[in-house]
């Protein structure tokens, strides 16, 4: 993954890490044995899937450069969720974004916003993307709420795209460009910058300003 190999984020016992060639089996075992009925009904997912198509995804995901398949451990080792960079577009910077939380033990702990805020910054910090985009069913409200405050803007409807339940349901279309991700950061970083008089404070608090 473009020598990212090396990266690793952590939030109270998780851990957010580059998915692995060796990860593919926990991965299906793990999350795909049977798949969760809530990840199904958000996602759109078909209901089940082979080893053979699990395992063969993974495997050309965590090879191809313009995929970054995340992966979210618990302090158990076991793959709870994922988080996904994916369709990279380098001629236009932007690229699609999409985040499961596999276990329902797992929901409700804020390691979806995290996983969230975590990939938003490594999109545009790292990989420099003026545009991040994605989409989110109507009814999945709580998810909807991760997007706005991680300060992601909606931006459009598919009016009755899906079906959920037999009833036609809308999905959102919601975006971040890089300077909303700008403001989003300089509103939350706050850095303060002490010494004596005459030590180079405005200097040093500038540089990090413009960092």
């Amino acid at each position: 993954m473009r020598g990212k190999e090396n990266l690793v984020w952590r939030y109270e016992g998780y851990v957010m890490r580059p998915a692995r060639f060796e990860d593919a089996e926990s991965y299906y075992e793990q999350n795909y044995r049977p798949l969760d009925k809530e990840i199904i009904r958000m996602t759109g997912s078909k209901e089940s899937y082979t080893k053979e198509e699990v395992v063969s995804f993974f495997g050309k995901a965590v090879e191809d450069p313009q995929y970054f398949l995340f992966l979210i451990i618990d302090k158990d080792g076991q793959i709870v969720g994922e988080s996904v960079i994916n369709e990279l577009d380098e001629t236009l910077k932007c690229a699609n974004f999409r985040i499961a939380i596999f276990r329902p033990e797992a929901r409700g702990k804020g390691i979806g916003s995290w996983a969230v805020r975590v990939t938003r910054d490594f999109a545009f910090q790292e990989l420099k993307l003026h545009r991040l985009s994605l989409d989110v069913y109507s009814f999945n409200k709580r998810a909807e709420r991760v997007y706005r405050k991680a300060g992601f803007q909606k931006e459009g409807i598919l009016r009755d795209a899906i079906k959920n339940e037999r009833q036609y349901r809308d999905v959102i279309l919601m975006a971040m460009l890089e300077d909303d991700w700008k403001r989003k950061v300089g509103k939350s970083l706050k850095v303060a910058v002490i010494g004596h008089s005459g030590c180079g404070k405005s200097t040093i608090a500038a540089w990090i300003a413009k960092k």
